[in-house]
C-alpha cells in the first residue's frame, strides 16, 4: 500500500487591520490624555448682590518675593495655612489649589506650601506659570 502525502497549506493570518486599529486606539488615548485645564481667556463677569451658591470653585495661593502669602486674596501666615486649607476644603467644588509663586521665592517655601496642601487633603496642585514670547 502506498500512501500519498498531502501537502498542507500554511495558514497565514493577516493582522494588518488589527495593527491599524491598535495604532488608532493608541493615538486616541495619547491625544485625549494630554489636555490640561487652563483658563482660555480673561473675562470680567457681571456682579450680583445675591448669591445662591456658597461653593468655592478653586483655591488660589499667591506667594510674593517678600514672603507675603495670599489665599484667595486674604493674607495668611504659613503657620495657619494648613488650618485654612482644612476650613475651606468642604466648600471646594474640586479639591485643587492653584499655586502662583514668584520666581524669586525660595524653593523651600514653595515645597513647604505644597506639603501643607497635601497634608490638608487637597488632591490636585496646579502650578501657575507665565508663557514667554520668544
Amino acid at each position: 500500500m502506498h500512501f500519498t502525502e498531502k501537502k498542507r497549506k500554511k495558514i497565514n493570518i493577516n493582522i494588518t487591520s488589527l495593527i491599524d486599529v491598535l495604532f488608532l486606539l493608541l493615538i486616541f488615548f495619547m491625544v485625549s490624555s494630554t489636555f490640561v485645564e487652563q483658563p482660555g481667556m480673561k473675562l470680567e463677569l457681571p456682579e450680583s448682590k445675591s448669591s445662591a451658591s456658597e461653593k468655592i470653585s478653586e483655591l488660589i495661593l499667591e506667594i510674593s518675593p517678600s514672603g507675603n502669602i495670599l489665599l484667595n486674596d486674604k493674607q495668611v501666615s504659613i503657620e495657619m495655612l494648613e488650618q485654612n486649607f482644612k476650613e475651606l476644603l468642604p466648600r471646594l467644588e474640586e479639591k485643587s489649589l492653584v499655586l502662583k509663586a514668584d520666581k524669586n521665592v525660595p524653593h523651600g517655601t514653595v515645597v513647604r506650601v505644597m506639603d501643607l496642601a497635601k497634608l490638608s487633603g487637597l488632591e490636585k496642585l496646579i502650578i501657575a506659570t507665565k508663557i514667554s514670547a520668544n
